[in-house]
C-alpha cells in the first residue's frame, strides 16, 4: 500500500523524517511541528498556505541540507517525530487508561464532509469543521474511531464576489500530490475496491486515506477509468448538482463507505451517522443483516442497538428529503434485494404529518438508530419537538433523542501566542490538566496587560494579512481598485473590531447590522470611539436569498459614507476563519432563535480571548453567562428583526463601545479584558472538542460497545 510520506522529495538522511511528520495532519495541531516547519523557512511556509506536503516538496535542497547540519532544529525534529510516532500508539492516552477492555475496538463515523485543514478542502463549513475537530480529539483521547467520507476532486467551490457584490464559484481542483492522501489498493494494485449498483450501472468505487493523529479517514472515489463518465462526476464536488447528485453521493458515502470498511477487514463496534447524509450507511447494514436471513424487525434492532445518529440543524432545508421516484432512479428497487415490499421500505423514511410520496433522512436515520441527539441543549430541546411525531403516544419533552453540545478543537484553534500566554501564567503543562475544571479558572488571574498586548499582536497580524491578501487579488487581476476598499484595505487598529464569519443562510442574518443604516453609520465613524466591521462567509450556490444578503452586506462595503470600516473578505475557509477568530475585538453571532443548532465560530473566538455578542440561540444559550460577552433578549418571532436590530445598537452604544474605549494609563481596557478573560475560562471548561468527546464516548459509545441496550423506545409514528 502507497504511503504518504512517499509525496515529498528525497530529504536529507538527517532529517527524513519529515516526510513523515507532513504525511499526517497531526502536525496540524502539533506547536513544536509547526515551529519546526517555519524555522525551515518562513516566507516559504506562508506562501505554501500552511500546505506541510507541498512546503517539502517546494524547499530549497541547500536549506534542508543546511537545516540537517543544525543541531538544535534537528533535536527538535526528533521530538516532534517521537511525539507523532507515540500518538500513533494511543499509548497513556485518556481513552487507554480508562476502558483497556476497549482497546481494539472501532467505531465508525460517517460523514459527508471533513474540515482538517485547508490544504484538504473537503468542507463546506461548520459540519465539516465540528467532524475534522471531532477526529482531531478522538486522536488525542485515544479513542479508536476510523472516519469515512468522500474525495471531492473539486472541493466546495471557490469564491469570487463581481464588484456589483454577487457571488460566483470557481473551481479550484484538488491536486493529490500535494495533499496527504494515498490511494487505498487491492492486493492486485486495483483502485477498484467495491461495486454498488445505481442508476442501472455497476459503479465501481475506490478510496483514499489520510490520517489524522491516530485517526485513519477513508475517502471514497468515483472518478475511476472503470466507470460510466457520468459516474466519475459523483464524488466531483461537494454539494452541488441537484438533488439528483447528492442522493447519489449519499449512495455511494453509506452504501460503499460500508463495503469499503468490509473489504478492509475493519470490525465496527460502534456506527455514527453524523447527518442524515449518512442515512444509507444505516440501510446498507440493515440489507446485510435481512440478506443473511434476519427478518426485518430483528435486522432493525441489530442495527438500532449499534447505531448514534447526530442532527446538526433544526431548519427544514438542512434535511435532505428525496422523491420516492429519485430513491429507486439511484437506488433500484432496493425493497426487492432486502425481500420486503416497497411502501415496507419506504415507511422507513415517512416524516410525521410529510408528504408520503417523500423519502426523509432524518426521519430514516432516527429510525435505524438507538442513539440520537443535537448539538446543544436548545437543539435538543427543539429536536424532540420537531420528531415528537415518531413517538406519537410520548410528550416531546419525553421523547429519546438527546443532545451533546458541540466543542471545538483548542490545538487547532487556540492562537500560537495564547498557548504562550499560558504557558508563562499556567506553567508548560497546563495541557495535561484539560480535564479539570478547576484549572481553567487561573485564567481570570493573567496579568491584564499581558493578555491585551497579546491580543493586539494578533490583530495587528490579521490586518497585515487582509492587506497582503488584498494586493495578492489586485496584482492578479481578480479585483478592480475600488473593491480593494471592500477587502478591508482601510482598516485600522485603533477601532473595535467586530467580526462575522458564517455560511450566509437567511437564518443567520449577517445583515441584520445594516437594518438602520443610519445609526450604525454613527456607530463606525465616530472619530473618538471608532468601530468596523469585517465579514466573510459563502452563501451556497444554489441559495439565491442567501446570496442576497451577502450582496446587501457588499455594497455597504463599497459605501464611501462608512469611511472604508466595512469590510467582506472572500473565499471564507479555514486558513481565513483562524486568522478572524482568533484576532477580532468581538464576535457576532446573531442567529434567529431557534435555528441556530450550535454555532462553534463563537466558541473559537472565546477560546482566543474574544467575547461574542449574540442571540441566545445555540450554543450561547447555555453559554453565556453575563460575564463573558453579550446577550441579546429572546424576542417574539414576527418582530424578531426590528426588536433584535434594536437590541444590538443599543448594547453596542450603551455598553460595549464605552467599555471597549475605558482604557488605563497603560492604555488597557480593564473592564474589556476582564470578559476576554471570562469568555477564554468558560469555553476551555465547557466548549471543547476533547470534553464533547468525552460525553460521546461515556454516553454513546461505551453502552454500545458494552452490549446495552439503547434507551427508550423505538419509534412507531
Amino acid at each position: 500500500m502507497a504511503q504518504a510520506e512517499d509525496l515529498v522529495p528525497h530529504l536529507p538522511e538527517r532529517i527524513a523524517g519529515l516526510g513523515i511528520i507532513a504525511s499526517n495532519l497531526w502536525w496540524s495541531w502539533n506547536r513544536e511541528a509547526r515551529r519546526l516547519f517555519r524555522d525551515i523557512d518562513d516566507i516559504l511556509w506562508h506562501q505554501t498556505r500552511h500546505n506541510a506536503v507541498e512546503f517539502l516538496q517546494r524547499a530549497d535542497p541547500a536549506r534542508l541540507v543546511e537545516c540537517a547540519g543544525n543541531a538544535q532544529l534537528v533535536t527538535r525534529y526528533e521530538r516532534a517525530l517521537a511525539e507523532l510516532r507515540h500518538a500513533l500508539t494511543r499509548e497513556g492516552t485518556w481513552f487507554r487508561a480508562r476502558y483497556p477492555e476497549q482497546a481494539r475496538a472501532t467505531i465508525a463515523y460517517f460523514c459527508a464532509e471533513f474540515g482538517l485543514h485547508n490544504s484538504v478542502p473537503i468542507y463546506s463549513g461548520g459540519l465539516g469543521v465540528l467532524a475534522g475537530d471531532h477526529c482531531k480529539a478522538c486522536s488525542d483521547l485515544g479513542v479508536p474511531l476510523v472516519g469515512v467520507g468522500l474525495l471531492y476532486q473539486l472541493g466546495y467551490f471557490d469564491q469570487r464576489i463581481r464588484p456589483d457584490g454577487w457571488q460566483e464559484s470557481s473551481d479550484d481542483p484538488i491536486n493529490p500530490a500535494t495533499v496527504p492522501i494515498v490511494p487505498v489498493l487491492d492486493p492486485s494494485g486495483s483502485p477498484y475496491l467495491v461495486e454498488i449498483l445505481t442508476g442501472g450501472r455497476t459503479l465501481h468505487v475506490g478510496a483514499w486515506r489520510l490520517h489524522a493523529g491516530s485517526i485513519p479517514i477513508y475517502l471514497l472515489d468515483t472518478n475511476l477509468e472503470k466507470n460510466h463518465p457520468e459516474d466519475r462526476t459523483v464524488s466531483q464536488r461537494l454539494y452541488s448538482g441537484g438533488p439528483e447528485m447528492r442522493l447519489r453521493q449519499e449512495w455511494v458515502l453509506g452504501v460503499g463507505g460500508v463495503r469499503l470498511l468490509r473489504r478492509l477487514d475493519i470490525s465496527v463496534g460502534a456506527w455514527h451517522a453524523n447527518e442524515g447524509h449518512a442515512t444509507f450507511m444505516l440501510i446498507e447494514r440493515l440489507r446485510e443483516h435481512i440478506a443473511q436471513g434476519a427478518s426485518f424487525a430483528d435486522a432493525v434492532n441489530r442495527v438500532r442497538n449499534v447505531s448514534i445518529f447526530t442532527t446538526h440543524t433544526p431548519v427544514a432545508a438542512g434535511h435532505d428529503v428525496f422523491s420516492r421516484d429519485q430513491i429507486q432512479a439511484c437506488a433500484g428497487p432496493l425493497w426487492e434485494s432486502m425481500g420486503m415490499p416497497r411502501e415496507q421500505f419506504f415507511r422507513l423514511g415517512r416524516s410525521p404529518g410529510g408528504d408520503p410520496g417523500q423519502f426523509h433522512m432524518t426521519a430514516a436515520a432516527i429510525r435505524l438508530s438507538g442513539y440520537a441527539n443535537g448539538v446543544s441543549s436548545l437543539h435538543g430541546e427543539e429536536t424532540r419537538r420537531i420528531w415528537q411525531g415518531l413517538w406519537p403516544k410520548r410528550d416531546a419533552s419525553n421523547v429519546p433523542i438527546r443532545h451533546v453540545t458541540n466543542g471545538v478543537h483548542l490545538a487547532t484553534w487556540m492562537a500560537n501566542p495564547v498557548m504562550e500566554l499560558l504557558d508563562a501564567h499556567l506553567g508548560p503543562d497546563w495541557g495535561s490538566c484539560l480535564d479539570d475544571p478547576t484549572s481553567w479558572d487561573r485564567v481570570l488571574t493573567i496579568d491584564e496587560a499581558a493578555l491585551w498586548n497579546v491580543h493586539l499582536g494578533l490583530k495587528q497580524r490579521l490586518l497585515g494579512y487582509i492587506r497582503e491578501d488584498a494586493r495578492r487579488r489586485w496584482r492578479s487581476q481578480e479585483h478592480e481598485p475600488g473593491q480593494l476598499v471592500s477587502g478591508g484595505i482601510l482598516l485600522g487598529m485603533g477601532a473595535l473590531t467586530i467580526g462575522f464569519a458564517r455560511r450566509f443562510a437567511t437564518y443567520k442574518r449577517a445583515d441584520l447590522m445594516f437594518r438602520d443604516p443610519d445609526r450604525l453609520r454613527r456607530l463606525l465613524v465616530n472619530p473618538r470611539r471608532p468601530v468596523q466591521l469585517i465579514f466573510a462567509g459563502k452563501a451556497h450556490p444554489a441559495d439565491e436569498q442567501g446570496k442576497r444578503v451577502l450582496q446587501r452586506v457588499f455594497s455597504f462595503a463599497r459605501d464611501p459614507s462608512f469611511e472604508g470600516r466595512v469590510a467582506f473578505l472572500e473565499d471564507h475557509e479555514m486558513h481565513l476563519e483562524h486568522r478572524l477568530v482568533q484576532s477580532v475585538d468581538l464576535w457576532l453571532n446573531v442567529p434567529r432563535v431557534p435555528m441556530e443548532a450550535s454555532g462553534t465560530s463563537g466558541m473559537k473566538a472565546a477560546i482566543n480571548g474574544v467575547p461574542q455578542l449574540g442571540t441566545l440561540d445555540g450554543w450561547w444559550a447555555e453559554g453565556f453567562t453575563g460575564w463573558n460577552g453579550w446577550a441579546i433578549p429572546r424576542s417574539p418571532a414576527d418582530r424578531a428583526d426590528e426588536l433584535d436590530a434594536g437590541h444590538l445598537y443599543t448594547l453596542l452604544e450603551g455598553e460595549i463601545v464605552p467599555m471597549f474605549f475605558d482604557r488605563d494609563d497603560r492604555g488597557v481596557p480593564l473592564n474589556w479584558v476582564e470578559r476576554m478573560r471570562q469568555a477564554m475560562r468558560e469555553a476551555g471548561q465547557r466548549f471543547t472538542a476533547r470534553s464533547m468527546v468525552q460525553r460521546y464516548v461515556r454516553e454513546y459509545y461505551l453502552p454500545i460497545l458494552g452490549g446495552e441496550e439503547p434507551p427508550g423506545d423505538p419509534p412507531d409514528g
